[in-house]
């Protein structure tokens, strides 16, 4: 895995409760954020899970009884394991395909930068 030191990335399922992330059956958020305070956010979704969710839904009666199924900013993945989020990531901006997969969100403001590593964002040189 080649990550890059020069972007942020927020994966929801690190802040769940031990033994909830399951990496073959799940969805969660992703945002990446880039030292120009930049901000892009995909929704991630395996292909178990899309399936389990759909057999929910036709017991539950949602979504048609299962008959379709959307979300907004959905990227489907095999495994959703940090390692293979970060790798997919990688890959689209290697492949300069990642704005069309992340949507981009307003910019990180100043009073969120202790969210932040000290010194990620950018510094702009008053002259």
């Amino acid at each position: 895995m080649k990550h890059n030191s020069y972007m942020h990335i927020w994966i929801e399922a690190e802040n769940w409760s031990e033994g909830e992330w399951d990496i073959e059956n799940t969805n969660l958020d992703v945002i990446v954020t880039f030292p120009n305070r930049s901000k892009y956010l995909a929704s991630f979704f395996t292909y178990q899970n899309v399936i389990s969710l759909t057999e929910r839904y036709k017991e539950t009666g949602e979504n048609m009884e299962g008959a379709y199924f959307s979300a907004s900013d959905m990227v489907l993945i095999d495994i959703a394991s940090r390692e293979r989020i970060y790798q997919l990531i990688d890959y689209l901006i290697d492949n300069d395909t990642f704005k069309s997969v992340f949507t981009r969100c307003p910019d990180v403001e100043i009073d969120e930068d202790d969210l932040f590593p000290e010194d990620f964002f950018e510094k702009k040189v008053i002259k």
